[in-house]
């Protein structure tokens, strides 16, 4: 919405311009109804223009704690996204990190449908009333929502003061709207609601009971919460593939970078809390994570961090979807360098036509091969990609090479020594376990390297833009697979731990990084020739 130097805030020079704004406005009070028309469409810009957040930590660092509640674009999709569901009347769930705002901005939301639409009610929910509303208590929401009307200019409250939000209550004179609160097993009950927030859902003590209580009051449920592990029907659902989900990541966060991270991590000194609160890491506290969360987080554009200049080949991987509620997932990347991500629907897969997507993505970015999932349905892309090349080549057009990744299949070099002192075949169950198991070396190599200064190969590391298109999904995949051994005592791969959906972006990062049998990465003297022509 304007530029804004978050880590830097000059509030001072924010509140002179609501001032000049609000002066204006009192100067000719003909300009309300318009605005008010315009925000009750544009909610996202009334919070920013006129909203108030409290953080008494800024205290500390010389700030005040009563500062403009100034969205940030994630949290400006987050209400794009909440409007949509609402106006479509779909449920739909979001999963964050913890302090990147959002149960302000929820509260922030509600009372400006109220002030601006007549007859609303919303409700929230959560499994403590203290947590939904203790008066001055600032973790309840019903006082942030109390302070956030208390701070408005009066030509924007609609004749609300602190009278009309009693306990558990806001109430909107102007729109005879309203906001209710409740707690415990029946949230909701007998109710009825144009939106309805389960507020920290993944930490219901009885959410089968919740579930029942609101079934039947609202056409839009928002669930929000940080992950609690995935026994509880918050992360059955996230999974599930059947219920919309919005993620709202620590770095969506424009005020928090690395050096924020590495201070909650020391701070904090517990690996599970801090991939299970920031992380969103609904794994975090499961035994034998190949990629724990904190690799990862390292390797967030560790070719900056490191200085990589990046080279090598360019390839991508193909995921083929093996069930209807799965996705395929293309990941390419140059070298170490993760470049491209996207996935699209498997439901009602056209295996032919899930091909022509790939050959198309190699075109876009000028790659001449991709390895593809060559066990289960993914077996036939060889022949869709073969039918594709010819035509392409009867339209004097190059073809492009597929090279099959089979989880299930030999090991390359079965006699090596990926773990010192173990040989291949003796350490890995199967082609999959091996290829994991050398994804998480390249994470591991890449935070000895970040972190701790240990020099590697750069050829031998991995880096992920943290401005890649779905980053918060990949990372949250990558930390989903777990390894246990075999009856023999070799490494086996579980990818869906407790019922989790397949990590299909995860698995497309695997393959393209997966050592293969017969010479790893193939190419062959014809696409090198392509190669030199597309770059000319």
């Amino acid at each position: 919405m304007f530029s804004f130097d978050w880590r830097n805030p000059d509030y001072v020079t924010i509140y002179a311009q609501r001032m000049e704004r609000l002066q204006r406005i009192r100067s000719d009070p003909s300009l309300v109804p318009g605005l008010k028309r315009y925000y009750k469409e544009h909610p996202a810009q009334f919070i920013s223009d006129w909203g108030i957040t409290i953080d008494p930590r800024n205290i500390e660092i010389d700030l005040p704690a009563l500062i403009p509640f100034l969205l940030f674009p994630k949290q400006e999709d987050m209400i794009d996204w909440i409007l949509a569901h609402w106006r479509g009347r779909r449920t739909g769930l979001v999963e964050k990190s913890r302090e990147v705002g959002a149960s302000w901005l929820c509260m922030a939301l509600a009372c400006t449908l109220c002030l601006f639409h007549e007859g609303m009610a919303i409700g929230f929910g959560s499994r403590k009333e203290e947590y939904v509303d203790r008066i001055g208590a600032p973790k309840s929401l019903f006082h942030r929502g109390r302070e956030f009307l208390r701070h408005l200019p009066k030509e924007f409250r609609g004749g609300w003061t602190l009278n009309d939000a009693p306990h558990m209550r806001i109430n909107f004179p102007e729109t005879e709207s309203s906001i209710s609160g409740e707690a415990g097993d029946n949230i909701g009950r007998g109710d009825r609601t144009g939106i309805y927030f389960v507020d920290e859902a993944a930490h219901i003590e009885r959410p089968l009971l919740v579930d029942a209580a609101l079934s039947q009051t609202t056409n839009c449920r928002i669930d929000v919460s940080s992950a609690n592990g995935m026994a509880n029907p918050f992360a059955e659902k996230r999974h599930s593939g059947k219920i919309d989900v919005f993620t709202l990541h620590w770095r969506d966060d424009p005020r928090k970078d690395d050096a924020w991270y590495a201070r909650q991590v020391e701070n904090i000194n517990n690996p599970v809390i801090v991939a299970q609160e920031l992380d969103i890491n609904y794994s975090a506290s499961i035994e034998g994570l190949i990629i724990p969360s904190e690799w990862i987080q390292a390797a967030t554009d560790a070719h900056k961090k490191l200085n990589i200049k990046i080279s090598g080949a360019r390839f991508g991987a193909l995921d083929v979807a093996d069930e209807g509620r799965d996705g395929n997932a293309f990941c390419g990347a140059h070298g170490v360098l993760i470049e491209h991500l996207s996935e699209w629907s498997g439901l009602g897969s056209d295996l032919h036509k899930t091909a022509v997507r790939a050959v198309d993505l190699c075109d876009e970015l000028r790659y001449t091969s991709f390895r593809y999932d060559a066990d289960g349905l993914g077996a036939s892309i060889r022949g869709s990609v073969r039918v594709i090349n010819d035509a392409r080549r009867e339209a004097r057009r190059s073809g492009v090479d597929t090279i099959p990744f089979r989880g299930s299949g030999e090991l390359f070099k079965p006699e090596g020594e990926d773990v010192p002192g173990r040989k291949n075949v003796d350490f890995f169950h199967n082609a999959k376990a091996q290829a994991w198991w050398s994804l998480r070396t390249r994470f591991y190599k890449t935070y000895r390297a970040v972190v701790d200064g240990v020099v590697a190969p750069h050829d031998e590391l991995i880096s992920i833009p943290k401005d890649l298109p779905l980053y918060a999904k990949l990372i949250r995949e990558l930390t989903q697979p777990v390894y246990t051994l075999s009856n023999t005592g070799k490494v086996l791969i579980n990818k869906t731990p407790d019922g989790m959906r397949s990590p299909n972006l995860a698995d497309a990062v695997m393959m393209r990084y997966a050592p293969m049998a017969r010479g790893g990465f193939k190419i062959s003297a014809a696409a090198i020739a392509r190669m030199s022509q597309r770059a000319a």
